[in-house]
């Protein structure tokens, strides 16, 4: 891709995440489609997908500590982590696929380029597999909650997790697809990529998933 078009589309995706970042204390209007929340607001309880905060209660007959679980809203995504991540991502649009890659010089498979994008960026070490990733840390998103810096995952001719792409906002997604392609964008909106969508998660600085206890 030429160093333009990228330059382009890389302004295209980043300019709704500056507008988040200088306007995240206050109520957002609608950006791709959703209308972003307070950092305040609290879920019900039965919300699966909102981590898990415990407070202190009062200590059992074993001298035990009992604590009382609230939910709360999926985290925020840091504005500046998901602008870093997409504009590595889409500067390597084109690169070929390659099994076990993670280098604009030596090709990507679907993970190595989300640790690619990820590196230094992220809170820790991201694993290197596709369902590791989708199994270790991070907070699950529902998807009409995406954010661009999510991450999609797939299940493509097998009952576990093998695919991951890093969401771009409006149903679009970046990834490194199989061998004979390259690094390109997609979109939910295929039924193909659909059908096979599972779980999306969002990385996220572990102070914010931290568990509070007495």
């Amino acid at each position: 891709m030429r160093p333009f078009l990228k330059t382009w589309l890389t302004i295209c995706l980043l300019l709704p995440l500056a507008a988040h970042a200088t306007n995240r204390e206050q109520r957002l209007p609608s950006v791709n489609g959703h209308t972003a929340k307070s950092p305040v607001s609290v879920a019900h309880a039965t919300d699966l997908d909102a981590p898990v905060v415990k407070r202190p209660g009062k200590h059992g007959s074993h001298g035990k500590a009992h604590h009382s679980v609230v939910a709360v809203n999926p985290a925020a995504p840091n504005a500046k982590q998901s602008s870093t991540v997409l504009s590595r991502a889409v500067n390597v649009l084109g690169t070929p696929y390659r099994w076990g890659g993670s280098s604009p010089s030596k090709g990507f498979d679907c993970s190595g380029l989300v640790k690619y994008a990820f590196n230094g960026v992220a809170p820790g070490d991201l694993p290197r597999t596709s369902n590791a990733m989708a199994a270790g840390h991070g907070q699950k998103v529902a998807r009409k909650d995406l954010k661009p810096g999510d991450l999609l995952f797939f299940t493509i001719k097998s009952r576990k997790v093998n695919h991951v792409a890093i969401y771009l906002g409006n149903d679009r997604f970046i990834h490194a697809p199989r061998r004979g392609k390259s690094v390109t964008i997609d979109t939910l909106q295929k039924p193909y990529w659909d059908s096979h969508y599972v779980i999306a998660k969002r990385v996220i600085p572990k102070e914010q998933m931290r568990v509070v206890q007495r």
